[in-house]
């Protein structure tokens, strides 16, 4: 039972605020930068980075710049970055053979930067719509999100990514039966220490659109993701899914987005007190940034607080577009 709370003047919970040092001492949850992982745009080209209008500081970056970006990563304490193409149009096709292109942008990228430091985690993404000439996480015939050859393409993709070194590998497609296929096919080939981060629990939001401007998918999709990703109103589904997933060979869960879901997140790690993330995604980080930089917020508390928001209802790290200037913060601190 809960202990009952003696009553004014006995007990005064402004004690506890009183000053920074009772504060901190009294403080239930901390960010770090232990928490973070750095979701980066790759894309071609050499010493290039170009600005995506509808996310204010974050760039698409050619490959030696990703890599530079994961060297101040791993300077930064971060312990793990994730990568995103930008793919040429020229290269999105029907059947998105350029996912398990064993020389795509994301497979070129990771070499990259486990040459230069191995010891940095590297995660990638998992789902056809960067190489999908309608934009879509699987294929699509007559207007159907086929499901079962979606999964026999993905997991063509998820080996050559294990192939070129990922670490981590993180299936945002929401097909059914993928995690189980994806982790029999990477024991089969002798992949048994790639970890996979399951985005278990994914939503069909109005959040995600900066992130398709990034990856280049917003003119290229086609209708919506509404018979593959979840309903906004659904959350005991988010449970059955999470259950699902961890059963198949998931060694982590993720809740997408973030904020508007810290319900889903508090809830599956109640549930299953397994390691838990969110995605702080592109429309989340844009309207932050965007009301900071107007003078609407004060950006960097904003940040900070959205962050710890997370790591309050469960989570044990986050994807945020914010982890270096985050981490700068962080270890300015110290």
């Amino acid at each position: 039972m809960r202990p009952t709370v003696a009553p004014f003047p006995t007990a005064r919970f402004r004690r506890l605020r009183r000053t920074a040092a009772m504060r901190d001492l009294a403080q239930e949850h901390r960010l770090s930068v232990a928490d973070l992982i750095w979701p980066l745009f790759v894309r071609d080209g050499d010493d290039m980075e170009e600005p995506i209008p509808s996310m204010p500081g974050v760039p698409r970056r050619s490959i030696d710049r990703v890599v530079r970006a994961a060297v101040e990563a791993a300077e930064l304490g971060i312990p793990a970055i994730c990568l995103f193409p930008y793919t040429d149009a020229a290269v999105k096709t029907q059947d998105c053979a350029e996912a398990w292109n064993p020389e795509n942008l994301t497979n070129r990228a990771v070499r990259a930067i486990k040459a230069e430091v191995p010891e940095l985690a590297v995660m990638t993404d998992i789902a056809l719509d960067p190489y999908n000439l309608h934009g879509h996480d699987g294929f699509v015939v007559d207007g159907e999100i086929l499901n079962d050859e979606t999964v026999e393409a993905l997991v063509r993709m998820a080996l050559a990514q294990a192939e070129a070194g990922a670490d981590i590998l993180g299936p945002s497609d929401m097909m059914d039966g993928r995690i189980g296929a994806l982790r029999a096919a990477l024991e089969g080939a002798g992949h048994r220490h790639v970890a996979i981060l399951s985005y278990a629990a994914k939503y069909a939001s109005a959040f995600y659109g900066p992130f398709r401007d990034a990856v280049g998918a917003s003119g290229a999709l086609k209708g919506d993701k509404l018979t593959y990703q979840m309903h906004p109103g659904n959350s005991d589904e988010a449970i059955r899914l999470v259950e699902r997933d961890l059963a198949e060979g998931a060694d982590m869960v993720m809740v997408k987005p973030g904020m508007p879901y810290l319900d889903i997140c508090r809830r599956v790690k109640e549930s299953f007190g397994v390691p838990t993330y969110a995605y702080q995604v592109s429309g989340e980080y844009a309207m932050i940034r965007g009301a900071a930089d107007r003078g609407w917020i004060d950006g960097e508390k904003a940040m900070l607080e959205s962050l710890l928001a997370f790591r309050r209802a469960g989570c044990d790290g986050v994807l945020t577009y914010f982890a270096p200037e985050v981490a700068r913060l962080l270890r300015g601190r110290c």
